[in-house]
C-alpha cells in the first residue's frame, strides 16, 4: 500500500489530504493513501522515513529549509530555490524537489499583464519566499524583500511603514507568509495599504480564506488581487508527476 503525505507543524488548514485522496480514487488507486503528519520538530521526520511503504511526501511551513539535512540529494529545482516542498524516495534515496517554483511561476504568468514593467515587494523571507524570488529572478522582475528579521530582508515592516511612499514604486506585492490564513483570517501583513491604487497587483500565497484580509484591503484601494489556490493545484500536480515517474 503506497503511502504519501504532508509534513508541517500545524496542518488543520491543509487541502492536500482531500485533494490527493480524491485523485487516487479517480485514478483507481484504491490502495494508495495520503496522510497529514504534524511534527513538533523536524527531527521527528526520521521516524516517518522508517514507515513501511512510504513513497514520498510534501513539506510545508516551517520545514521547507529545515528538511534539507535529512535528505540524500536534491533535484535542480530544489538546488535553485534553496528550499524543498516535495520529497521522493528513489531506490532508497531521499530526494528533495521544489514544485512551488513551477506552481508560482505558471500561476503568476497566467495572471500578470506581461506588457507592464513590474517592481515587486516580497513579504516574508522563509521557504515559500525563496520559490517566489527564484521566479522573479527568472522573469527578470526586480524585487525587494520585507522581513521581520532585518538580517533577512531589504526592509523590515516597521521601516516600510515609516517609508510608506516606497510602496508606490512597487506595483507587484506578494505575500509569502501565513499571516491571514484561517483560522487567523482577521490578520494581514503590516504594510501601508492606503498607498495602494489601481496600478498595484497583490498576490497572496494563502488560499484559505479565498479572499484574505490582505486581498480585501488591496481590493478596496482598486488593486488587482489573486490568492494561492491555482498555485497550490499546480504544485500538487507537479508533486504527483514526481512521485509517479517511472
Amino acid at each position: 500500500m503506497p503511502r504519501f503525505g504532508l509534513i508541517g507543524k500545524k496542518l488543520g488548514h491543509s487541502f492536500s489530504k482531500k485533494y490527493f485522496s480524491e485523485k487516487f480514487n479517480n485514478l483507481g488507486l484504491e490502495d494508495y493513501s495520503y496522510d497529514l503528519f504534524e511534527l513538533e520538530n523536524i527531527q521527528e521526520v526520521e521516524a516517518l522515513f522508517q514507515m513501511d511503504n512510504l513513497k514520498g511526501f510534501n513539506v510545508t511551513v516551517p520545514y521547507k529549509e529545515l528538511i534539507k539535512p535529512h535528505l540524500d540529494r536534491f533535484d535542480k529545482s530544489a538546488k535553485m530555490v534553496g528550499a524543498v516542498n516535495v520529497v521522493n524516495i528513489e531506490n532508497g534515496e531521499r530526494v528533495g524537489y521544489n514544485s512551488d517554483y513551477y506552481g508560482f511561476m505558471t500561476s503568476l504568468k497566467n495572471w500578470l499583464d506581461l506588457n507592464i514593467d513590474y517592481q515587486a515587494l516580497v513579504l516574508g523571507s522563509g521557504g515559500a519566499s525563496k520559490a517566489v524570488t527564484s521566479t522573479l529572478t527568472k522573469m527578470k522582475i526586480p524585487f525587494g524583500i520585507i522581513s521581520r528579521d532585518k538580517t533577512k530582508g531589504d526592509l523590515t515592516y516597521e521601516q516600510l511603514l515609516k517609508n510608506a511612499s516606497f510602496i508606490q514604486n512597487h506595483n507587484l506585492i506578494i505575500n509569502t507568509t501565513p499571516v491571514g490564513m484561517s483560522p487567523l483570517e482577521d490578520n494581514s501583513p503590516s504594510i501601508p495599504y492606503d498607498y495602494l491604487n489601481e496600478k498595484h497587483w497583490l498576490y497572496d500565497l494563502v488560499y484559505n480564506p479565498e479572499m484574505t484580509l490582505f486581498m480585501k484591503k488591496g481590493d478596496e484601494q482598486g488593486a488587482k488581487t489573486k490568492n494561492g489556490l491555482e498555485m497550490l493545484h499546480l504544485q500538487a500536480e507537479k508533486s504527483w508527476e514526481i512521485w509517479s515517474k517511472p
